[in-house]
């Protein structure tokens, strides 16, 4: 089986769930798009994915936020409000009758091309909007066990030649990262930035703990992932000392704590970096705190 950050539990309804292309909603089966979409041919398209938890899509004004500066930063128009989007995301969840324990991916790319091509003036269509809804729970198991990452010599770019904070449909270079860091018995890659400095995982948002301190990475070369800015935002509230900086493996391999955060799986420990253990190897104190305080955010949502 595979172990990671998206495991989640096996469910059947999954089998029988409908998506929604475009205003339509398609049995899974028989849910498709063209092969000359923007998003097939050159990864022309930005994404989100929230959760839905007990009728609410936690922190649904930050991923909509995330999408459109994202559509924007690429010159994608979106012929939508943020309103008619997130009814779209609601229409698609009432079909469903879905409630709670819900993860949705909505994808937008630029459209149908007229032929294989870069060039946004070949696109002859209005941009496709995919969304995916699922029953899907991290797995428990995940969570206990923790993961183990290995430092990929693939780096993070550099945001003059393709932002990291885009959440956009190429993920390229992180899936070469995370194929090193499977051949060589890891769970998930660590990336480090242009300068040397840890920046991100492959998927989710990367943090140490030392000496009572939480510590990521600057934000400059990685997603700025909303679990990420829940995270730090609790530690504020909670005067539990928490820094955006610059830091390298060295601090990592002597830190006391690790762990990931990401809206599917939230915060999972890390249990080894590079073969090093980390701490106890286990979940610590801050990682087990700081997990029960951002629940209390969702809750409070």
């Amino acid at each position: 089986m595979v172990h990671g950050t998206h495991n989640a539990l096996i469910d059947t309804r999954n089998d029988s769930i409908l998506i929604y292309i475009n205003g339509e909603l398609f049995p899974r089966d028989s849910a498709k798009i063209s092969v000359f979409d923007s998003g097939y041919l050159v990864g022309d398209g930005v994404w989100e994915a929230l959760r839905l938890h007990k009728g609410k899509l936690v922190f649904l004004e930050e991923h909509l936020d995330r999408l459109y500066q994202g559509a924007a930063t690429i010159g994608l128009k979106i012929p939508m409000s943020k309103a008619e989007m997130a009814e779209a995301l609601w229409f698609t969840l009432r079909a469903n009758d879905m409630q709670d324990n819900v993860h949705v991916r909505f994808m937008l790319t630029r459209g149908v091309k007229k032929t294989p091509s870069q060039d946004p003036r070949l696109t002859i269509s209005p941009p496709n909007l995919v969304i995916i809804p699922e029953y899907k729970i991290a797995s428990p198991e995940s969570r206990a066990k923790g993961i183990t990452l290995f430092t990929s010599t693939i780096r993070r770019g550099s945001p003059d030649y393709l932002d990291p904070r885009l959440n956009c449909h190429s993920k390229l270079h992180e899936v070469m990262a995370l194929v090193q860091a499977i051949e060589a018995g890891a769970d998930e890659a660590l990336m480090l930035d242009v300068h040397g400095c840890v920046a991100t995982c492959n998927s989710t948002n990367f943090f140490i703990v030392s000496k009572g301190q939480v510590w990521t990475s600057t934000g400059v070369y990685c997603m700025n992932g909303i679990t990420r800015g829940k995270v730090i935002q609790a530690c504020q509230e909670n005067n539990i000392p928490v820094f955006q900086k610059d830091f390298t493996l060295f601090d990592v391999y002597g830190a006391d704590e690790a762990f990931v955060t990401g809206t599917f799986g939230a915060l999972t420990p890390v249990v080894k970096v590079d073969g090093r253990t980390i701490g106890n190897g286990q979940a610590g104190e801050m990682t087990r705190r700081l997990t029960e305080l951002y629940y209390g955010l969702v809750e409070g949502y």
